[in-house]
């Protein structure tokens, strides 16, 4: 499975990604060994994510939330049922 995901940081930024393994991932952001952007903005915490059968899908959806509004962001996590 792969997941396009969203973080909020400890600033209150958002941070969009994408992985095959969603509680790895979030861990490793929380370790320092994820992205760049993450690593000064511990700790993270995991507040969307959508599951994808190919890579391809889960990498297409994280560039359109990527051009979302942060406003547009905010309301996807709103509307997210765990």
């Amino acid at each position: 499975m792969n997941y396009t995901y969203i973080l909020k940081c400890a600033d209150d930024t958002l941070y969009t990604g994408w992985t095959t393994d969603i509680d790895r991932r979030v861990l490793e952001h929380n370790s320092g060994k994820g992205a760049k952007y993450t690593k000064c903005r511990r700790p993270v915490q995991l507040c969307y994510y959508e599951e994808f059968e190919s890579k391809e899908d889960a990498m297409s959806r994280e560039y359109k939330i990527k051009q979302l509004s942060r406003k547009e962001k905010l309301e996807l996590i709103k509307n997210f049922d765990k």
